[in-house]
């Protein structure tokens, strides 16, 4: 963004197999920008940021900061994972400007803490925590934890979902390749073909009426809803939960259908507790930029996790 306060500008999207390394799509997508020359870059990356250089967990890339800030002449890069600015995005978005669409029905959102996910390549996630007068984003790896059956009709189909490293993990099941494997399982569980070469054709045929693709989103709501008031649970999140990512938007009246929420409540000895939890789904097609704007515009009110390189 050229100044604080000031609009986001969205560049031109490049394809991570489109240039070996991140500097060459940052010069690609500021070809469209007709602004002063950057100093500063914050950049979000698809894995833990553990380190000033990191390699993509589902791409080729290596994202160096310093590379990246001698390359392009700049003051200084910030590395964080991708769930950071998703997390800083609703304390911006607004559902009254179209940005959130509500899951279920809930009382107003109360103080306290609030949770980030998103099935879309891959699971991702992250939790906003109020302390004192500031705001905690904690970037997490949960989409990593092990996901397992928990009825007759799940235990059926498990023993046909593709593993990956040998596990079942949120991951594997919620995110675009998990949805596939979700109907490929139930399609192997009916004896029947498995008519879908893509996570895309499984969204397109339940739009069709196709019961094998409706059946497969109506589990993948139901782990989802699952999975959400887990994290809920585990950050005390009363503040809400957001789901965001590519996959969310595309299916949200079938969020709204029931099958998410009820798996959300069913949080014995908690679901009363689980009921009053605002749910949404994130419908702004630019979260992760709008939080990026966000965090940089005020970035005495947010603390977290990052790494990086500044120029001597």
């Amino acid at each position: 963004m050229p100044a604080p306060g000031a609009p986001v500008q969205l560049l031109p999207r490049t394809l991570t197999a489109q240039t070996p390394d991140p500097v060459g799509a940052i010069r690609i997508a500021l070809e469209a920008y007709e602004g002063p020359a950057p100093r500063s870059a914050i950049i979000a990356v698809a894995t833990r940021v553990d380190a000033p250089a990191i390699r993509l967990t589902n791409a080729h890339w290596v994202v160096d900061a310093e590379a990246i800030g001698t390359a392009l002449k700049l003051e200084r890069v910030t590395l964080v994972n991708d769930y950071t600015p998703v997390a800083a995005s609703v304390t911006v978005l607004d559902e009254a400007k179209g940005d959130l669409a509500p899951i279920g029905t809930f009382p107003p959102a109360r103080p306290g803490a609030r949770v980030v996910l998103g099935p879309g390549t891959g699971l991702g996630a992250g939790a906003l925590v109020p302390v004192e007068d500031r705001l905690a984003i904690l970037a997490t790896e949960a989409g990593h934890m092990e996901f397992g059956p928990t009825n007759d009709e799940e235990t059926a189909i498990w023993p046909h979902l593709e593993r990956v490293g040998g596990r079942i993990s949120g991951e594997v099941v919620l995110s675009g390749p998990g949805l596939f494997r979700i109907a490929k399982a139930l399609a192997a569980h009916r004896c029947v073909d498995c008519p879908f070469t893509i996570p895309n054709d499984v969204l397109a045929a339940a739009r069709e009426g196709d019961e094998l693709a409706m059946d497969s989103l109506t589990h993948f709501a139901r782990f989802l809803g699952r999975f959400a008031g887990d994290l809920a649970l585990t950050f005390e999140s009363s503040g809400g939960v957001f789901i965001a990512g590519g996959i969310a938007p595309r299916m949200v009246d079938i969020l709204q259908a029931g099958d998410f929420r009820n798996a959300f409540d069913r949080k014995a000895p908690h679901d009363a507790w689980a009921r009053k939890v605002p749910v949404y789904a994130i419908v702004n097609p630019e979260p992760a930029l709008q939080g990026l704007a966000a965090i940089v515009s005020s970035l005495q009110r947010f603390v977290f996790q990052s790494q990086g390189w500044q120029a001597t």
